[in-house]
Protein backbone atom coordinates (compact mmCIF):
# COMPACT_ATOMS: atom_id res chain seq x y z
CA UNK A 1 0.00 0.00 0.00
CA UNK A 2 1.21 3.71 -0.84
CA UNK A 3 2.67 4.62 2.46
CA UNK A 4 1.04 8.43 2.30
CA UNK A 5 -2.99 6.49 1.75
CA UNK A 6 -1.35 4.41 4.56
CA UNK A 7 -0.36 6.73 6.81
CA UNK A 8 -4.24 8.94 6.03
CA UNK A 9 -5.89 5.95 7.33
CA UNK A 10 -4.27 5.74 10.90
CA UNK A 11 -4.75 7.31 13.97
CA UNK A 12 -1.78 9.68 14.79
CA UNK A 13 0.38 8.70 12.10
CA UNK A 14 2.97 11.49 10.76
CA UNK A 15 5.24 11.31 7.90
CA UNK A 16 8.44 12.88 7.61
CA UNK A 17 10.64 14.33 5.18
CA UNK A 18 13.48 11.33 4.26
CA UNK A 19 17.12 12.09 2.73
CA UNK A 20 15.66 11.71 -0.62
CA UNK A 21 12.81 13.90 -0.09
CA UNK A 22 12.59 16.66 -3.06
CA UNK A 23 11.50 20.25 -3.84
CA UNK A 24 8.89 20.92 -6.00
CA UNK A 25 10.86 22.12 -8.43
CA UNK A 26 12.86 18.91 -8.91
CA UNK A 27 9.81 17.26 -8.78
CA UNK A 28 8.46 18.70 -11.99
CA UNK A 29 11.62 18.44 -13.23
CA UNK A 30 12.35 15.15 -12.68
CA UNK A 31 8.36 14.47 -14.03
CA UNK A 32 7.61 12.27 -17.73
CA UNK A 33 5.77 12.80 -20.53
CA UNK A 34 2.98 10.32 -19.00
CA UNK A 35 3.08 12.20 -16.12
CA UNK A 36 0.59 14.95 -17.66
CA UNK A 37 -2.27 15.40 -19.17
CA UNK A 38 -3.72 17.50 -22.30
CA UNK A 39 -6.60 19.22 -21.28
CA UNK A 40 -9.39 18.09 -23.31
CA UNK A 41 -10.69 21.22 -25.22
CA UNK A 42 -14.22 20.41 -25.17
CA UNK A 43 -14.03 21.20 -21.19
CA UNK A 44 -12.01 24.62 -21.55
CA UNK A 45 -13.42 27.49 -21.52
CA UNK A 46 -11.77 31.04 -23.03
CA UNK A 47 -13.23 34.35 -21.22
CA UNK A 48 -12.42 37.35 -22.80
CA UNK A 49 -12.51 40.79 -20.67
CA UNK A 50 -10.78 43.51 -20.70
CA UNK A 51 -8.51 42.91 -17.90
CA UNK A 52 -7.24 40.12 -20.44
CA UNK A 53 -7.99 36.30 -21.35
CA UNK A 54 -8.65 33.72 -18.35
CA UNK A 55 -9.00 29.81 -19.16
CA UNK A 56 -11.22 27.57 -17.29
CA UNK A 57 -11.21 23.86 -17.03
CA UNK A 58 -15.09 22.49 -16.43
CA UNK A 59 -15.82 19.17 -14.21
CA UNK A 60 -18.66 17.23 -15.91
CA UNK A 61 -17.56 14.63 -13.89
CA UNK A 62 -19.09 16.65 -10.89
CA UNK A 63 -21.93 18.43 -12.23
CA UNK A 64 -22.62 17.10 -15.56
CA UNK A 65 -26.33 18.82 -15.72
CA UNK A 66 -24.67 22.33 -14.92
CA UNK A 67 -21.40 21.89 -17.18
CA UNK A 68 -24.04 21.23 -20.63
CA UNK A 69 -25.90 24.35 -19.49
CA UNK A 70 -22.65 26.25 -19.11
CA UNK A 71 -21.91 25.19 -22.78
CA UNK A 72 -25.33 25.75 -23.72
CA UNK A 73 -25.13 29.17 -22.60
CA UNK A 74 -21.74 29.79 -24.11
CA UNK A 75 -22.99 28.90 -27.68
CA UNK A 76 -25.36 30.94 -27.99
CA UNK A 77 -23.35 33.70 -27.15
CA UNK A 78 -24.86 34.59 -23.93
CA UNK A 79 -22.09 35.98 -22.16
CA UNK A 80 -21.06 38.25 -24.69
CA UNK A 81 -21.72 41.89 -23.43
CA UNK A 82 -21.65 40.81 -20.12
CA UNK A 83 -19.30 42.09 -17.25
CA UNK A 84 -17.95 41.42 -14.03
CA UNK A 85 -19.67 43.18 -11.64
CA UNK A 86 -18.75 41.87 -8.08
CA UNK A 87 -14.76 42.08 -6.70
CA UNK A 88 -15.22 40.71 -3.27
CA UNK A 89 -11.65 40.85 -1.07
CA UNK A 90 -10.27 37.64 0.11
CA UNK A 91 -13.55 36.38 -1.45
CA UNK A 92 -14.91 35.61 -4.98
CA UNK A 93 -15.38 37.65 -8.22
CA UNK A 94 -18.72 37.03 -9.83
CA UNK A 95 -19.62 37.82 -13.44
CA UNK A 96 -23.37 37.52 -15.59
CA UNK A 97 -26.28 39.78 -16.19
CA UNK A 98 -26.27 42.57 -13.70
CA UNK A 99 -30.24 43.55 -14.95
CA UNK A 100 -31.49 40.19 -15.32
CA UNK A 101 -32.80 40.73 -18.63
CA UNK A 102 -30.40 39.23 -21.18
CA UNK A 103 -32.76 36.19 -22.76
CA UNK A 104 -31.96 32.73 -22.63
CA UNK A 105 -32.53 30.93 -26.16
CA UNK A 106 -31.39 27.20 -25.92
CA UNK A 107 -30.30 26.89 -22.47
CA UNK A 108 -31.81 26.40 -19.20
CA UNK A 109 -32.56 28.96 -16.44
CA UNK A 110 -33.24 26.75 -14.18
CA UNK A 111 -31.74 22.93 -13.10
CA UNK A 112 -33.74 21.16 -10.83
CA UNK A 113 -30.61 18.92 -9.30
CA UNK A 114 -27.89 21.22 -7.67
CA UNK A 115 -25.58 18.76 -8.26
CA UNK A 116 -23.99 19.50 -4.73
CA UNK A 117 -22.68 16.11 -4.21
CA UNK A 118 -22.12 12.75 -6.69
CA UNK A 119 -21.94 9.08 -5.98
CA UNK A 120 -18.15 8.52 -4.84
CA UNK A 121 -18.23 5.46 -7.09
CA UNK A 122 -16.10 4.96 -9.92
CA UNK A 123 -13.36 8.09 -9.42
CA UNK A 124 -10.22 7.76 -8.90
CA UNK A 125 -9.03 9.50 -5.77
CA UNK A 126 -5.94 10.59 -4.79
CA UNK A 127 -6.11 10.73 -1.05
CA UNK A 128 -4.24 13.48 0.79
CA UNK A 129 -2.66 12.25 4.18
CA UNK A 130 -4.02 14.58 6.12
CA UNK A 131 -7.03 15.24 8.18
CA UNK A 132 -9.58 18.23 7.23
CA UNK A 133 -11.70 20.50 8.72
CA UNK A 134 -14.69 19.90 6.13
CA UNK A 135 -14.81 16.52 5.11
CA UNK A 136 -13.82 12.62 6.13
CA UNK A 137 -11.48 12.45 3.32
CA UNK A 138 -9.64 15.14 0.61
CA UNK A 139 -7.87 14.67 -2.42
CA UNK A 140 -8.14 14.95 -5.54
CA UNK A 141 -9.90 13.94 -8.82
CA UNK A 142 -8.61 14.18 -12.13
CA UNK A 143 -6.71 17.62 -11.49
CA UNK A 144 -9.27 18.96 -9.21
CA UNK A 145 -9.42 19.35 -5.53
CA UNK A 146 -12.14 17.00 -3.82
CA UNK A 147 -13.60 15.65 -0.60
CA UNK A 148 -15.57 13.00 -0.19
CA UNK A 149 -17.58 10.72 2.78
CA UNK A 150 -17.31 7.39 2.92
CA UNK A 151 -19.87 6.88 4.96
CA UNK A 152 -22.55 8.33 2.32
CA UNK A 153 -20.73 7.05 -0.47
CA UNK A 154 -20.42 10.63 -1.49
CA UNK A 155 -17.91 13.47 -3.57
CA UNK A 156 -17.92 16.75 -3.98
CA UNK A 157 -15.39 18.94 -5.07
CA UNK A 158 -13.90 21.70 -2.14
CA UNK A 159 -13.85 25.92 -3.04
CA UNK A 160 -10.27 25.97 -3.28
CA UNK A 161 -8.54 29.18 -4.82
CA UNK A 162 -9.50 29.53 -8.89
CA UNK A 163 -12.41 27.35 -7.95
CA UNK A 164 -15.37 28.31 -10.11
CA UNK A 165 -18.77 27.92 -9.10
CA UNK A 166 -22.24 28.85 -9.65
CA UNK A 167 -24.07 31.54 -8.36
CA UNK A 168 -27.63 31.08 -6.38
CA UNK A 169 -30.42 32.46 -4.74
CA UNK A 170 -31.91 30.85 -1.24
CA UNK A 171 -33.66 28.00 -3.23
CA UNK A 172 -31.37 25.26 -4.26
CA UNK A 173 -32.11 24.55 -7.35
CA UNK A 174 -31.80 28.25 -8.41
CA UNK A 175 -28.13 28.36 -10.02
CA UNK A 176 -28.36 27.26 -13.46
CA UNK A 177 -24.91 28.89 -14.90
CA UNK A 178 -25.96 32.16 -15.66
CA UNK A 179 -23.87 33.56 -12.99
CA UNK A 180 -20.35 32.40 -12.49
CA UNK A 181 -17.75 33.02 -10.15
CA UNK A 182 -14.42 32.27 -9.04
CA UNK A 183 -12.74 32.04 -5.17
CA UNK A 184 -10.00 34.64 -5.24
CA UNK A 185 -9.19 34.61 -1.39
CA UNK A 186 -8.27 32.32 1.28
CA UNK A 187 -10.21 29.23 0.39
CA UNK A 188 -14.16 29.56 1.92
CA UNK A 189 -14.87 25.39 2.52
CA UNK A 190 -17.69 26.74 4.11
CA UNK A 191 -19.47 26.80 0.72
CA UNK A 192 -18.54 23.28 -0.18
CA UNK A 193 -21.80 20.91 -0.86
CA UNK A 194 -24.22 24.40 -0.43
CA UNK A 195 -23.82 25.46 -4.19
CA UNK A 196 -22.82 23.83 -7.37
CA UNK A 197 -18.80 23.80 -8.65
CA UNK A 198 -18.16 23.54 -11.68
CA UNK A 199 -14.47 23.39 -11.93
CA UNK A 200 -11.29 25.77 -11.95
CA UNK A 201 -9.61 28.34 -13.66
CA UNK A 202 -6.19 26.97 -15.19
CA UNK A 203 -4.95 30.01 -16.79
CA UNK A 204 -5.44 33.77 -15.79
CA UNK A 205 -6.80 33.76 -12.26
CA UNK A 206 -4.18 36.38 -11.08
CA UNK A 207 -6.32 38.85 -13.86
CA UNK A 208 -9.40 38.61 -11.67
CA UNK A 209 -7.34 38.85 -8.15
CA UNK A 210 -5.79 41.84 -9.22
CA UNK A 211 -9.01 43.68 -10.01
CA UNK A 212 -10.34 46.69 -7.73
CA UNK A 213 -12.40 45.81 -5.62
CA UNK A 214 -16.04 46.64 -5.22
CA UNK A 215 -17.54 49.79 -3.79
CA UNK A 216 -20.66 48.51 -2.87
CA UNK A 217 -22.07 45.65 -0.37
CA UNK A 218 -20.60 42.15 -1.10
CA UNK A 219 -18.31 43.52 -3.38
CA UNK A 220 -20.57 44.60 -6.45
CA UNK A 221 -19.64 48.03 -7.95
CA UNK A 222 -21.88 50.84 -7.18
CA UNK A 223 -21.64 52.21 -10.97
CA UNK A 224 -22.01 51.09 -13.92
CA UNK A 225 -18.49 51.95 -15.97
CA UNK A 226 -16.84 50.14 -12.96
CA UNK A 227 -17.64 46.53 -14.16
CA UNK A 228 -15.21 44.69 -16.02
CA UNK A 229 -16.46 44.31 -19.53
CA UNK A 230 -16.65 40.43 -21.08
CA UNK A 231 -16.17 40.72 -25.01
CA UNK A 232 -16.58 36.92 -25.36
CA UNK A 233 -16.78 33.54 -23.97
CA UNK A 234 -16.01 30.53 -26.16
CA UNK A 235 -15.31 26.56 -25.56
CA UNK A 236 -12.29 26.20 -26.86
CA UNK A 237 -13.24 22.42 -29.48
CA UNK A 238 -15.46 25.33 -30.62
CA UNK A 239 -12.66 27.32 -32.86
CA UNK A 240 -9.92 26.10 -34.56
CA UNK A 241 -6.96 24.47 -33.46
CA UNK A 242 -4.86 27.39 -34.55
CA UNK A 243 -6.79 29.79 -31.93
CA UNK A 244 -6.62 27.18 -28.92
CA UNK A 245 -4.06 27.40 -26.35
CA UNK A 246 -2.83 23.53 -25.75
CA UNK A 247 -2.44 23.16 -21.93
CA UNK A 248 -1.59 20.00 -19.63
CA UNK A 249 -2.16 19.89 -16.14
CA UNK A 250 0.23 17.78 -13.82
CA UNK A 251 -1.74 14.19 -13.71
CA UNK A 252 -3.16 13.78 -9.86
CA UNK A 253 -2.63 10.13 -9.91
CA UNK A 254 0.76 9.32 -10.65
CA UNK A 255 3.75 8.90 -8.23
CA UNK A 256 4.86 12.01 -9.44
CA UNK A 257 2.09 13.93 -8.07
CA UNK A 258 2.82 12.10 -4.83
CA UNK A 259 6.12 13.46 -4.81
CA UNK A 260 4.46 16.85 -5.17
CA UNK A 261 2.56 16.27 -2.14
CA UNK A 262 5.53 14.95 -0.10
CA UNK A 263 7.57 18.44 -1.47
CA UNK A 264 5.11 20.66 -0.33
CA UNK A 265 3.94 18.84 3.10
CA UNK A 266 7.91 18.62 4.41
CA UNK A 267 9.56 21.61 2.30
CA UNK A 268 13.58 20.96 1.75
CA UNK A 269 13.83 24.16 0.17
CA UNK A 270 16.77 25.95 1.96
CA UNK A 271 14.74 28.49 3.61
CA UNK A 272 12.86 26.16 5.61
CA UNK A 273 13.92 25.08 9.14
CA UNK A 274 11.16 23.43 10.10
CA UNK A 275 8.96 20.96 7.95
CA UNK A 276 5.76 21.31 8.46
CA UNK A 277 4.66 17.54 8.10
CA UNK A 278 1.22 18.65 6.97
CA UNK A 279 -0.47 20.31 4.31
CA UNK A 280 -3.62 21.47 4.05
CA UNK A 281 -5.95 20.75 0.31
CA UNK A 282 -6.16 23.62 -0.90
CA UNK A 283 -1.88 24.37 -0.56
CA UNK A 284 -1.18 22.01 -2.66
CA UNK A 285 -0.34 23.16 -5.76
CA UNK A 286 -2.13 21.62 -9.28
CA UNK A 287 0.73 22.92 -12.08
CA UNK A 288 -0.32 23.82 -15.39
CA UNK A 289 1.75 24.67 -18.25
CA UNK A 290 1.70 24.85 -22.39
CA UNK A 291 2.04 22.22 -24.28
CA UNK A 292 5.35 21.17 -25.98
CA UNK A 293 4.37 20.80 -29.83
Amino acid sequence: MNRYIACALLAGCTITATAAAKTMSEVLAASAPADWRTLDPANLVYMETTAGQVIMELAPQFAPKHVDNIRALIRENYFDGLSINRVQDNFVVQWGDPDAKKPIRTAQRKIADPEFTRPSQGLAFTVLPDPDTYAPQVGFVDGFPAARDPATSTAWLTHCYASVGVGRDNAADSGSGVELYVVIGHAPRQLDRNITTVGRVVQGVELLSALPRGDDAMGFYAKAEKRVAITSVRVAADLPESQRVVLEALRTDTPAFTALIEARRNRTDAWYKVPAGHIDLCSVPLPVRKKKV
